[in-house]
């Protein structure tokens, strides 16, 4: 008799919640998509297909669209929960009771309580094993099955080694990490760094100044990392490096795109009106420059992005502020 599909719940029916589900189910899992709107729900079943992110990716067979988290959830290995920072809280507080593990693939920092994923997961689950899934992936490339490299950072050695074994396949490759903290800041810090990246195009100051502004912003996301207790070795692993590259980079950046436009004039109601994803780079730059300040650490690119969103700094003075930084040694 053929062996029963092993169980994994999604839940978030977005771009990268439904690149997960397909990967899952790529991977051999049975898999329950949880999208929190009925209607949604029952579209994306009707269809087999999320239109609205993923347009003209089929969703596999293995692949059950639910409104119910209840249903999602039931029988499940562990759920990857992905749903932005920003209402990471709601979200888990609505889930069912019970000691499901629980993998967070959320990048940021909660504005208010200043926390990170894992944070948020432990004040309202402790019971609950936890982990956080991060790297270089944008949510296109892996629905397509195109090769990807991502980690999964847990103190808990036991759910990582699980989700690795059932997530991970020939064309992504899912690496083990016990520094959750460092993945964790690495992937809430590569967010609006690249919101300066994105200006600095659009400013039309060249690849030359995104490079340099690229390599400062990693080493303030280091800093941060080891201040808060992450090891300085993970901002150079797929969290760290890995996703600053692809996301200060690659043309499928949201906060890149995001920084552009700023830079050519767009006011920041209009850009993120424009766009059908979330930038968690605009909700995160303040909160995250509150949490490294409160650490003791300073992070002139990342605050210098949090006062152009604010209104308080123009792109130019915004320039002119971190080159007339006092020189020192590398």
């Amino acid at each position: 008799m053929p062996q029963p599909r092993r169980r994994i719940a999604v839940l978030g029916a977005g771009a990268w919640g439904t690149a997960l589900a397909l990967q899952a189910a790529r991977a051999g899992n049975a898999v329950t998509l949880w999208a929190r709107d009925p209607a949604r729900a029952a579209a994306m079943a009707e269809a087999r297909e999320n239109a609205r992110y993923l347009p003209g990716q089929p969703l596999s067979a293995a692949i059950q669209v639910t409104a119910d988290a209840a249903a999602a959830m039931e029988g499940a290995l562990f759920a990857l929960v992905v749903v932005p920072v920003q209402h990471l809280r709601a979200a888990v507080a609505a889930l069912p009771p019970g000691g499901c593990p629980l993998v967070v693939c959320a990048k940021g920092v909660e504005r208010g309580t200043l926390c990170l994923p894992l944070e948020i997961l432990e004040q309202l689950r402790p019971e609950a094993p936890a982990a956080v899934l991060s790297g270089p992936n944008f949510a296109h490339e892996v629905a397509r099955g195109l090769p990807a490299a991502a980690v999964v950072a847990s103190g808990d050695a036991a759910l990582r080694s699980l989700a690795g074994e059932l997530l991970g396949t020939a064309g992504f490759r899912l690496y083990g990490g016990d520094d959750p903290m460092g993945v964790q800041v690495g992937g809430a810090a590569k967010n609006v760094i690249a919101i300066a990246a994105g200006a600095v195009i659009g400013a039309g100051l060249g690849e030359n100044a995104r490079a340099a502004l690229v390599t400062r912003g990693l080493a303030e996301l280091s800093r941060l990392t080891v201040a808060l207790g992450g090891r300085a070795e993970t901002a150079a692993g797929l969290s760290g490096l890995g996703d600053l590259l692809l996301t200060t980079t690659g043309a499928g950046s949201r906060n890149t795109s995001l920084g552009m436009e700023l830079a050519r004039g767009t006011p920041l109601e209009a850009a993120l009106a424009s766009r059908a994803g979330v930038a968690e780079g605009v909700e995160t730059a303040p909160a995250l420059v509150a949490r490294a300040a409160a650490a003791g650490v300073e992070l002139p690119i990342c605050a210098a992005v949090a006062e152009l969103l604010a209104g308080e700094l123009s792109i130019g003075q915004a320039m002119g502020r971190l080159l007339s930084r006092p020189r020192r040694d590398e």
